[in-house]
């Protein structure tokens, strides 16, 4: 499970997160939505250390962060969670020297240690689950957003991380590719994954979140299941956002 209680985040000066506490238990997956600016990607950054919190804490498996440990401590128990954790931001941050298959293979063989030849079988196995095998040796300048996005995924799915994070996810794919994502996804769930996913499209977590939560200004607004909030939201500001949003 992971746990996020009355986190804070401060940046040049204003509030960015405003308290803000939830739970996801172990293989469901939570939507995260809400207008730009209401702190969903920060909130994202600080679930998977990359920004320190300034109140509050994060609790995943055995790792607790705490916004009064030292910085040293605060790093240490960041690079334990990050063994944990896989995130696919936006900005996908491919290698652009790298094949696709370089970028995959990367992080297990050099933090996981796991053996070249195993890693490049697994990484062949991910790229056809995403429908890119035949991409393998190319590069990600020669693909379109759509195919970079899906080999992002694969390398965070390389990593074989307990909890998967995804900020927009959906971002440059066209229908047809969020249909066949929101499978794999699911599918993913079902072997064991935990998912927090960040989403301007109600279409593509509906079906695919467990759980959703509705933030505003840095404050979550509503939390709960998610036919629940999708089909009778019991805050206005809610209501208003899910029929603008569909």
């Amino acid at each position: 499970m992971i746990r996020a209680t009355d986190l804070i985040k401060n940046a040049n000066g204003a509030r960015i997160l405003r308290g803000v506490s939830f739970e996801v238990a172990p293989q469901t997956v939570l939507g995260i939505i809400g207008a730009s600016g209401s702190g969903k990607t920060t909130l994202l950054r600080c679930l998977n250390g990359l920004e320190r919190i300034d109140g509050g804490a994060i609790e995943f498996d055995s790792i607790r962060l705490e916004a009064n440990l030292s910085a040293a401590e605060y790093s240490r128990r960041v690079k334990g969670l990050r063994k944990k954790v896989g995130t696919v931001f936006q900005h996908l941050y491919l290698f652009p020297h790298l094949t696709v298959l370089a970028n995959i293979i990367e992080a297990p063989t050099h933090v996981l240690r796991v053996p070249k030849q195993q890693a490049e079988s697994e990484a062949v196995a991910l790229l056809d689950s995403v429908g890119l095998k035949e991409k393998a040796r190319r590069y990600p300048e020669t693909l379109s957003g759509g195919e970079q996005q899906r080999v992002a995924i694969a390398r965070a799915l390389a990593m074989h991380p307990a909890l998967l994070m995804f900020d927009e996810p959906t971002s440059a794919l066209d229908p047809k590719r969020s249909a066949g994502l929101r499978s794999l996804l699911r599918s993913t769930v079902s072997r064991g994954h935990t998912m927090v996913i960040v989403s301007h499209s109600i279409g593509f977590l509906e079906g695919l979140a467990d759980q959703l939560l509705y933030m505003e200004g840095g404050e979550v607004v509503e939390s709960g299941a998610a036919h629940q909030i999708l089909n009778s939201p019991r805050d206005p500001r809610t209501k208003d956002f899910i029929e603008q949003a569909k």
